[in-house]
């Protein structure tokens, strides 16, 4: 009875015992028991070797581990302190090395440009057929264009590179051209695209066909051949239909490329290195690979081109051999045509393609875009990003830029008014007709807008002779609505420049502005020297017959000369130099001469006027701007306009902003520029011819001309709101040439104040008005 009473009492927690029991059992099976001693000095030893190996497994700090122990004293530590091993850095073996960038992502990153074309050309060829080949394939090319020869004229065509090997003899040529991309262009491009100056190339087939093969192939491709003798197994290609090698290819012959030299023997040069490629490579000229073919066509005599009945002229990819350079112009027009005529196909077909596909849209063909295949409007998302629509007629234009209410429509934008109305009626026919003809447009209303996003729109309203089939006319008024779409943006190549070049200021002083230098000075000490800047300041004092006699009694630039001595003290890392000239003539160029000649090539010049202020964004402006052997800048500085017409009954404030009630950007005035003294020395060498015939030329021209003119560089013309200019009534020199003396009269003349502000105060000052 008693036991049965226990059962009864124990049953409702015997699960919560079993629980309880079995926890404890698998806690014991899981520590890890170690017999340790009581020794403290052992204990702080195993505590040392456990916080060492913190990744090994031993390292799991044991429950005894951390239980109370005693120190060396036989005291009881009541807090356990872990012991912390300090890290000891490893001893550096010299400097650090420093770490090596590339100046290009795609030369780090390995980035190879795709096609090299090398066009073997001779003396008697190379300024007819040569240049005929550099005019239709050198601008298509994404990659680079070399001409080959064993010896070339004095004089060489401009726009061409050439490499003269001084061998005239074909095999050696070859063997020199290939040795020349081993060595120069090998890693830069994944293939090497070689042709006869006689041979046409159609640019676009040819990019196309190496787009489509893998950049690691060894592949010979062109018009296969058998060898003269039929020993040798293998086909090579003939050199004039031209033919095409890969990279990996040229470097597996790279090694053999000398003993092919001398083991081969033969007098054409595809031949020999046709063998050579077999004999050490194993491969074989194709003419077809993976479905891709080297299309070429052999031209016959008195070929008729406007009667192309040959597919395979028409495909061709190379045409030989062309016996003219007039040949060669009426080729490249030709399949130009052809190509041109394929891309308006693939547009019409794109466009019926997203016609076909907005059908199954929510909307509908209200989804597609117009026109199709452009950008779509942009959308403001302000009222203050509402783009203006302009009004004109085919006479005049009401949104002028000087702010007028109505100027008259001139130059470029009376061609554009007339160009539109005439794609206009073209699109109205072609839609209208066989059944109504539409002539006779006159313009009612016209409206424009320039988006950004994708180009000029227009919308006209056009009065229209319609005449039907029957021959009845009616007059009638449409609305159409054109997009003159912007064409595709395109990435110059430009070449390496940085902010770090030193800048040599040019200012030329006669004795009218020599209180205005020294304002100039004050301005470089605030804004160059105390700030470091990397810049060297050069005064170029003219001094006229009369004022150069009295030098050592009273020199007319004395104050300036005084203040440069003060502003040396002031900083003596700083140096300002001047150079001393007589002359009767005020032209610049006859000052620019001494100064080159006085200055290393490589100097980057920076032509100044006494008004100009300089600051360290225009000087990295100036660096950036004008490249070496490729583009002069001649920026265009912001004028302010005469406070009392600015800023009439009010105090100017020291710093003006930035619009057009304050200034205006002069485009009459280039008397800032930056250029490289090798380009001025190079402009005026091609200026001797012609100053022979007229010596007046020195003083007719300013720089801007003589670079336009003469340099062959790119002349960079473009606002500059870093360059400032405060306003002072400047005296024009007569003793310039016309043109130069009228622009400075203009640029007087804008720079008084806007139209507004010249119209209210002759409105202020009317008799009538006064009450």
């Amino acid at each position: 009875m008693r036991l049965a009473m226990l059962v009864s009492l124990i049953r409702p927690t015997g699960p919560i015992i079993v629980g309880i029991s079995l926890g404890f059992t698998l806690s014991l099976l899981s520590v890890t028991w170690v017999d340790e001693s009581c020794d403290s000095d052992w204990m702080g030893a195993a505590d040392e070797m456990l916080i060492g190996q913190p990744r090994s497994s031993k390292g799991a700090r044991k429950p005894s581990s951390i239980s109370t122990g005693t120190s060396d004293n036989g005291n009881v530590e009541e807090d356990f302190e872990p012991r912390i091993v300090p890290y000891n850095k490893p001893a550096q073996e010299g400097p650090p090395k420093k770490v090596f960038r590339a100046k290009y992502a795609s030369t780090e990153l390995g980035i190879r440009e795709r096609l090299f074309v090398s066009v073997f050309t001779s003396k008697t060829t190379l300024s007819t057929l040569a240049v005929a080949i550099n005019r239709t394939l050198n601008h298509h090319l994404d990659g680079r264009l070399i001409f080959f020869t064993g010896s070339r004229n004095r004089k060489l065509p401009n726009g061409m590179f050439v490499v003269a090997h001084g061998d005239e003899r074909p095999v050696p040529n070859m063997f020199q051209s290939i040795r020349y991309l081993l060595e120069h262009h090998i890693a830069d491009y994944d293939w090497f695209f070689f042709v006869q100056d006689d041979t046409y190339t159609q640019p676009e087939r040819l990019k196309t066909l190496v787009s489509h093969l893998s950049m690691d192939l060894q592949l010979y491709m062109g018009h296969p051949g058998e060898f003269s003798g039929g020993e040798t197994q293998g086909r090579y290609c003939h050199s004039g239909p031209g033919f095409l090698l890969s990279r990996a290819l040229l470097l597996k012959l790279q090694p053999f490329l000398e003993q092919c030299r001398t083991d081969i023997v033969s007098t054409r040069p595809d031949e020999w290195l046709g063998r050579c490629i077999i004999d050490h490579a194993g491969i074989s000229c194709v003419e077809e690979y993976e479905a891709l073919n080297y299309n070429y066509f052999t031209m016959e005599n008195n070929m008729d081109l406007s009667r192309p009945e040959n597919d395979g002229f028409q495909n061709a990819l190379t045409v030989h051999p062309v016996t003219s350079a007039e040949l060669m112009y009426r080729l490249h027009k030709h399949f130009t045509e052809i190509e041109l005529q394929k891309t308006y196909e693939e547009i019409e077909k794109l466009q019926s393609e997203i016609k076909n596909v907005s059908e199954l849209a929510v909307d509908g063909n209200k989804s597609a875009l117009w026109p199709i295949g452009i950008t779509p409007p942009f959308e403001p998302k302000s009222r203050f990003e509402v783009l203006r629509w302009d009004y004109f007629t085919e006479d005049n234009f009401f949104s002028c830029v000087d702010g007028a209410p109505k100027c008259q429509l001139n130059g470029a934008d009376r061609d554009d008014v007339t160009d539109v109305i005439k794609v206009a009626v073209e699109e109205l026919n072609k839609k209208y007709n066989p059944f109504v003809q539409l002539s006779a447009p006159r313009l009612v209303n016209g409206y424009r807008r320039l988006d950004h996003t994708r180009g000029m729109e227009y919308t006209l309203d056009l009065q229209l002779q319609a005449t039907t089939e029957s021959g009845h006319q009616k007059s009638m008024t449409l609305r159409v609505h054109l997009v003159r779409p912007l064409g595709q943006v395109e990435i110059i190549p430009m070449p390496y420049v940085t902010e770090a070049t030193r800048v040599h200021v040019l200012l030329p002083l006669t004795s009218y502005d020599s209180h205005a230098a020294l304002r100039f000075l004050d301005h470089c000490s605030s804004n160059l020297f105390e700030t470091s800047e990397n810049a060297v300041l050069n005064f170029l004092f003219t001094y006229e017959p009369a004022e150069a006699q009295k030098v050592s009694t009273n020199d007319v630039f004395a104050e300036v000369k005084a203040k440069i001595t003060s502003v040396e003290h002031r900083y003596p890392s700083v140096k300002v130099s001047w150079i001393s000239i007589k002359t009767e003539s005020p032209g610049l160029l006859r000052i620019l001469d001494i100064v080159s000649r006085k200055h290393p090539v490589e100097t980057l010049f920076l032509l100044v006027t006494v008004d100009t202020v300089l600051n360290s964004e225009f000087l990295n402006r100036c660096r950036m701007n004008a490249i070496s052997g490729w583009q002069a800048f001649f920026p265009i500085h912001f004028q302010e306009f005469d406070p009392r017409v600015a800023y009439p009954n009010q105090v100017p404030p020291a710093s003006p902003d930035l619009v057009k009630e304050v200034g205006h950007f002069d485009r009459y005035t280039f008397e800032e520029a930056c250029f490289y003294n090798s380009d001025y020395m190079s402009s005026r060498t091609r200026m001797s011819g012609d100053l022979q015939e007229n010596e007046e030329l020195l003083e007719s021209l300013d720089l801007y001309d003589v670079f336009v003119q003469y340099s062959g560089l790119h002349v960079f013309r473009a606002v500059e709101p870093a360059l400032r200019q405060a306003y002072r009534n400047r005296t024009c020199d007569p003793r310039l040439s016309e043109d130069v003396f009228q622009r400075c009269l203009q640029s007087n003349l804008k720079s008084q104040g806007s139209r507004s502000q010249l119209a209210m105060l002759i409105f202020e000052q009317e008799p009538s008005n006064s009450t």
